[in-house]
């Protein structure tokens, strides 16, 4: 674990644990849209990390974290390494990919079943050769043939000595189980992480953001560029009731005009699938009021970059 990490987390008591208990950090790589975020999401059992058709949703560094009786698994969801495209918002989310394999002990990388090409292998060359690497392959339910997966996997593993190769279906909930037990072998001995009811490190308000920037991905399809982003305004307690403003921001008057839709109704629909989503979430009722506001060049801008917390 490195000074950073431990700075990050204090480790917990380890009354009750068993001796062999085993913990660690795990990054979860591979190019956008290979389902990284939706396997967090299942590995843990609960939604913290938002999904989308659209490439390139997940953009900053979370942690999802799963306790059993024997392991703590600190998953660190990655955004999807870009190779193209390379605005000043992509740079900094491939930096957060780089830094993430040095902080980990053991790397899972991610495939869609049957598909692998350039993007995959630019992602294999950052791939550490000193820590063990899960190659698993994604989206079998997809795969009539499940034959080919065999041979798929053969091919992939030409290129890179994989610690172990897994194949699963995230979404279907299929083969976790094995992968479960595939990291807790590569984990080393160690201690509570984290709290053993944590779900992840990050605070409400920014899965607030993020929950509510899926909808808008949802909702809005290919019609709005991807530099879309959220940032929460207000987020306070009122009792059991959490009251948030939050403003979506677009680069031009015309994704305005998008985004709030005929009478304002595209973002109702937006604001009330995001509330729906944080009381589930959060286990609490939520009063949530959402603007749009034009902020040309956002993506490109590092200093507005920083104060969105984009590293």
């Amino acid at each position: 674990m490195t000074e950073q990490q431990k700075d990050l987390v204090d480790p917990q008591p380890t009354d009750g644990l068993p001796e062999s208990f085993h913990s660690g950090f795990i990054a979860i790589v591979g190019r956008p849209n290979v389902g990284k975020s939706t396997l967090l999401n299942h590995l843990i059992g609960q939604k913290i990390s938002i999904t989308s058709r659209k490439a390139q949703t997940t953009r900053h560094r979370i942690h999802g974290i799963y306790t059993e009786e024997h392991a703590q698994f600190v998953f660190v969801d990655t955004p999807g390494f870009q190779t193209k495209h390379l605005n000043a918002l992509n740079r900094g989310m491939n930096r957060v990919v780089t830094s993430s394999l040095r902080d980990v002990q053991v790397v899972v990388f991610v495939l869609e079943a049957l598909r692998y090409d350039e993007r995959d292998q630019e992602v294999l060359k950052l791939l550490p050769d000193n820590r063990p690497v899960v190659l698993v392959i994604n989206k079998i339910d997809e795969v009539a043939d499940k034959g080919q997966l065999f041979t798929f996997a053969e091919r992939v593993a030409q290129d890179f000595r994989f610690a172990d190769i897994v194949p699963v279906s995230a979404k279907q909930d299929t083969k976790l189980d094995e992968l479960r037990e595939a990291l807790r072998r590569h984990l080393p001995p160690g201690e509570l992480i984290y709290d053993k009811d944590d779900i992840t490190d990050r605070s409400e308000k920014f899965l607030a953001a993020e929950m509510l920037r899926e909808k808008v991905f949802r909702f809005t399809g290919d019609e709005l560029p991807y530099s879309i982003s959220v940032v929460i305004e207000q987020f306070k307690m009122e009792g059991k009731l959490r009251r948030i403003n939050a403003a979506i921001l677009v680069d031009k008057e015309a994704h305005k005009a998008m985004l709030i839709g005929k009478k304002g109704e595209k973002l109702k629909e937006i604001a009330t699938q995001a509330r729906l989503d944080m009381e589930k979430l959060f286990d609490g009722k939520v009063f949530l009021e959402v603007f749009v506001k034009v902020r040309s060049g956002w993506a490109d801008d590092a200093r507005v970059l920083r104060s969105l917390g984009y590293e």
